[in-house]
């Protein structure tokens, strides 16, 4: 009993071949991004593709990961079932059943048992994209396809095996509890009914493989099979929290201002995309109405990319703008803009795209080819140019906040630590006191530091961020023969922008630093005892702590701010709902600081509202750019009994002598 190989064979055979030219054609355009990417290697690959693509510890976050989990690894135990299915369809002796018990009986058991769990997981799939979706885009005819076939598929696989038990045909008929009740309801049939219910059913499960192989499979998202697993083996080596430099040579182009100026690895990455859409459930600008959905943005790259693709490959020029009005296979300027490079997309994808680098490659083709930015930037890129820093002060004002201290400049070979400033530190009045705290509790604790005063530059944070790289390169340049020619090694710095751009930015200009965080110095301070504390802090009543994205998702620094607080206060602080990797941007970052939020709601009164929603009587940031965005927020909802402090401020509190 089995159905004909001369009808299967060439149908097979025809499928995978079509399957093999419909990847090549696809994925082969991946070849058409520049070169180059910081690849972690075979060990470490693997390793991370056994975390995140099997263990699926990202996809774990979330509750309902778990039915996704089931389902991989259904098709992973049930793909040998399916091998064996199409080798015998092609030779009917060489089945399963040729192997010992030993091997037949369990591989039957895991079988019918994993098909049954798929069926159950598919059926509250579907309930979820119906009643309560991921997110509203979701209901699909494509995803609605996908999760009907793989039923329909597990379906098949019961109809054969119920078949064959209720024929006597299955040694393995006891280890099979779903199929085998199933063949019971079936043995009332005579022999020619089961056998005409055995063909139907295989045939209905060769065709729902053959539609998997010829359609889903290449056509749809259901590619992410292969390519987010190879994602996850292909993970950089680092946290993509900085960007490739560029060479500034004429006739050059910079940026990406069509598709094939990204790199191979952002074209895979448009591939590898599951649209599962948690990076655009979690990004700032997306959830307060801005036009920016990550995940869009990535299915833009991958659809400008199949549509101009062939044509690149061919030596044409691209039909399809890469940066456009936001049709299908084009990035809207707005979306572009709106991003605050937080990560937060990063993060919480599960197969590791990297969203952040492609948008920041598109501002920089903006920035630097067209000359097209949001008009507030200009004055912003004149004040970095003339006089490095954002607001165009006069340098000789960078040490006014030294006035009433005794400040050393940075000696060569005799300071230990540089404390870098940073623009916010120097001219902002509010973050200028946080400057005069920090440096108090340095000297409290006999640190060896100083100062470049007025020959301190703007690290360019911004200016990166923006796209504007050109003069990003030259100020990190300056800056880091100043640092060479000072002897600086060693930098403390109280702004998360300075420390990830000086920390992880300028090893590009062959700059090793060791940078470290004034909260993280702090707590070593207090650790070691070399910082002593004269009281313990309540009248700051009930503190929560932001987490600052470049300080946390960036630098994956969480803890230093928590112990801090707790060791001055006697209690941990109160936390976010959303907090440190899941931390909720205050709206500043990515060059936003200096730009106006012309849609949707602000980002800061998102993040205000959830923090008084805790009823503090202080939020607690480590960042002058949070300072700030918070203070504005707290004033715009009328909250101005909750205080905002620096966590050198709230130290500063406990080292004032008991009254």
């Amino acid at each position: 009993m089995h159905p004909n190989p001369a009808i299967f064979t060439p149908l097979i055979l025809a499928a995978l071949a079509f399957f093999a030219w419909s990847l090549y054609q696809r994925l082969g355009l991946v070849t058409l991004g520049r070169p180059g990417y910081s690849f972690r290697g075979v060990g470490e690959g693997l390793r991370e593709m056994f975390l995140y693509a099997f263990v699926q510890k990202r996809v774990l976050r979330q509750g309902f990961g778990f039915n996704h989990l089931i389902i991989f690894w259904a098709c992973i135990v049930l793909a040998f079932v399916n091998v064996e299915f199409l080798v015998s369809g092609v030779f009917p002796a060489a089945r399963l059943a040729v192997l010992p018990d030993a091997l037949y009986i369990p591989i039957r058991f895991l079988s019918d048992v994993m098909s049954a769990l798929t069926l159950v997981a598919i059926a509250l799939a579907l309930v979820r994209r119906t009643v309560f979706p991921p997110y509203p885009e979701a209901r699909t005819f494509e995803s609605y396809l996908i999760l009907c076939l793989i039923g329909v598929h597990m379906i098949a696989f019961f109809g054969v095996s119920a078949a064959e038990i209720a024929l006597g045909q299955e040694r393995a008929a006891a280890f099979m509890p779903v199929s085998s009740f199933l063949g019971n309801l079936l043995s009332g049939l005579s022999d020619t009914q089961l056998e005409a219910a055995f063909n139907f059913s295989w045939w209905l499960h060769a065709g729902a493989l053959i539609a998997f192989i010829t359609v889903l499979i290449p056509f749809t998202k259901h590619m992410h099979v292969f390519t987010a697993i190879a994602n996850c083996f292909l993970r950089r080596e680092e946290k993509p929290n900085t960007q490739e430099t560029e060479i500034f040579e004429i006739g050059r182009t910079f940026g990406a201002g069509q598709v094939d100026r990204l790199g191979w690895k952002d074209l895979f990455d448009s591939f590898a995309c599951t649209k599962c859409g948690r990076c655009q459930n979690v990004c700032p600008a997306g959830t307060t109405g801005k036009p920016l959905n990550p995940r869009q943005v990535i299915n833009d790259i991958r659809l400008n990319l199949l549509a101009n693709g062939p044509t690149l490959k061919r030596g044409g020029a691209p039909t399809v703008p890469l940066i456009g009005e936001g049709g299908e296979g084009s990035v809207c300027e707005e979306a572009i803009w709106s991003c605050t490079s937080c990560g937060a997309c990063m993060e919480a994808c599960p197969v590791f795209i990297e969203h952040l680098p492609k948008i920041v490659d598109m501002r920089r083709h903006l920035v630097e080819m067209e000359a097209r930015f949001p008009e507030e930037l200009l004055n912003l890129f004149e004040n970095m140019e003339q006089r490095s820093n954002p607001w165009g002060i006069a340098p000789s004002e960078r040490t006014k906040w030294t006035s009433l201290l005794e400040v050393k400049p940075f000696e060569k070979g005799e300071t230990e630590y540089l404390l870098y400033v940073g623009c916010a530190g120097s001219f902002d009045s509010r973050s200028k006191q946080v400057t005069v705290n920090l440096a108090t509790i340095l000297d409290a604790a006999g640190v060896s530091w100083g100062i470049l005063g007025k020959d301190e530059k703007c690290c360019g944070d911004s200016l990166r961020r923006l796209g504007n790289e050109y003069v990003f390169d030259r100020m990190a340049r300056e800056n880091v023969a100043i640092f060479r020619e000072r002897g600086v090694t060693k930098v403390i710095v109280q702004c998360p922008h300075c420390f990830t751009t000086l920390k992880n930015d300028y090893r590009q200009y062959g700059m090793e630093l060791e940078v470290i965080h004034h909260a993280e110095l702090i707590q070593q301070l207090l650790d070691a005892g070399r910082l002593k504390l004269n009281r313990q802090v309540s009248e700051l009543g009930k503190i929560v702590l932001h987490d600052s994205c470049y300080l946390g998702r960036h630098n994956d620094v969480y803890e230093a701010p928590r112990q801090v607080v707790a060791t001055v206060t006697g209690a941990a602080p109160a936390e976010f709902d959303r907090a440190r990797e899941e931390s909720f941007c205050c709206g500043a970052g990515g060059g936003r600081m200096w730009m106006e939020e012309q849609t949707g709601t602000r980002i800061n009164l998102n993040r205000v509202t959830e923090a008084l929603s805790k009823n503090p009587d202080t939020i607690c940031v480590a960042c002058p750019y949070c300072m700030t965005m918070f203070e504005d927020g707290l004033k715009d909802k009328q909250a101005g009994q909750t205080r905002v402090r620096d966590i050198a401020e709230v130290v500063a509190e406990g080292m004032r002598p008991v009254q």
